[in-house]
């Protein structure tokens, strides 16, 4: 039978990285699917979000804030409803010492979550559990599968799960789970590698999206230089080391413009001591963390958008600046090329080559009429294939069609 009741498990949600997410959620709740949440994490920076956001974190389960003796009487009601799928978690758990994370810690860790959650989800009359990322908190949806009486799908992303496969149990994850959601063909092409074929029909690629209304089209900046922007944590994978010193060369030959680098992360020091090394003082503003109200504020005043990554699924903030028509570069990895075709939707450069930034970069200064025309272009694309109301509709028509909800 059909429940219209679901579950959403986040290792840390709302998230101020992941608030797709939080607009997916949104969307499957229009479409007439009670959506519950739970964090494992208590997020972090929820005075900058949204007052939606704010809102949805106050009505998140926060599985660590869990008091000890509810958590002991969480287990005692598992025990009591099911004691044989008990003894089953017990011994999945206990194998989480010689498989996977191989950690009797984290073993023990995932199994108190998991009776939490189990008596959480029973509360509230819901079997089935949505898992993002496919990350540890997956493994402790395989854990209630175990107990017995719950089923999981998760969205895979990638790329970071894809290089620790084994100690992630990611072919486990997959195997149980009632779907897969992968955000690309890349994503999927990754999740086949690792699966069985008899699997293959249970991966469906759904991909994300951005509100076009949200960020509908900027009024054309009239900046006296160029106004470059870069959003994203700041942590290696990002690439903005490569930014800084793209934007070195540029200034040595004479180019004038203004790099806004929005995000926090362990990169933060480094980045400013590169970019002071290398005499952009006045050229590069570094904001902190920011909520999406003041992201916004300055995708509309950007001429450009740049992504140096090395490692990505596919970028939200891509799609939020192509959406609002800012010309994008960005790198050839993973599902990067899906979203943005050279020279047609944006600018690809080699991941890691610093000149061939540069020359993407200083193109796109060089040439405004081409900057308006991938402008165009890339809100074409996202109205065609990232539009998030077609594709969380997409996430709504999956669990009708696994028999999850309506």
């Amino acid at each position: 039978m059909k429940q219209n009741t679901i579950a959403y498990l986040c290792s840390e949600y709302p998230a101020i990285s992941h608030t797709f997410i939080f607009r997916e959620i949104e969307s499957l709740r229009k479409a007439g699917v009670k959506v519950h949440t739970a964090s494992i994490r208590r997020p972090s920076n929820v005075q900058v979000m949204t007052a939606a956001e704010q809102e949805e974190a106050r009505n998140t389960l926060m599985v660590l804030s869990t008091p000890f003796p509810s958590i002991v009487g969480a287990h005692l009601g598992c025990i009591a409803k099911n004691p044989a799928g008990y003894l089953k978690m017990i011994g999945a758990a206990v194998r989480l010492c010689v498989t996977g994370p191989k950690n009797p810690v984290k073993a023990l860790a995932y199994f108190l979550e998991s009776g939490i959650l189990i008596q959480w989800l029973q509360r509230h009359g819901i079997t089935h559990v949505h898992e993002h990322f496919g990350n540890p908190t997956a493994i402790v949806a395989m854990l209630m599968k175990t107990y017995g009486g719950f089923t999981y799908s998760i969205s895979v992303h990638g790329p970071d799960i894809f290089y620790t496969v084994d100690s992630a149990m990611l072919p486990e994850k997959i195997r149980e789970a009632a779907f897969v959601r992968c955000i690309s063909h890349y994503c999927r092409s990754q999740i086949m590698r690792i699966s069985d074929p008899s699997t293959w029909h249970k991966h469906h690629i759904v991909r994300c999206g951005v509100d076009p209304d949200l960020y509908a089209v900027r009024k054309e900046p009239e900046n006296e230089t160029v106004n470059l922007l870069c959003v994203g944590r700041l942590v290696p994978a990002k690439g903005q080391h490569i930014l800084i010193e793209a934007c070195v060369r540029l200034k040595k030959e004479g180019f004038r413009f203004m790099l806004t680098v929005v995000g926090e992360g362990p990169d933060r020091e480094s980045l400013e001591q590169s970019a002071a090394a290398g005499d952009l003082d006045g050229f590069v503003t570094f904001t902190g963390v920011l909520g999406q109200d003041k992201v916004r504020e300055y995708y509309d005043k950007a001429d450009l958008f740049v992504l140096a990554s090395f490692a990505e699924g596919v970028p939200v903030v891509l799609m939020e600046a192509m959406a609002k028509e800012i010309p994008v570069i960005s790198t050839r990895i993973t599902g990067i090329p899906e979203l943005i075709e050279h020279e047609k939707d944006g600018l690809l450069a080699t991941p890691g080559d610093i000149e061939d930034l540069a020359a993407q970069i200083k193109k796109l200064i060089l040439e405004p009429d081409l900057r308006s025309e991938f402008g165009k272009a890339g809100r074409r694309k996202v109205l065609s294939l990232y539009n998030q109301h077609v594709n969380n509709l997409g996430m709504a028509a999956l669990f009708n069609s696994e028999g999850i909800a309506i």
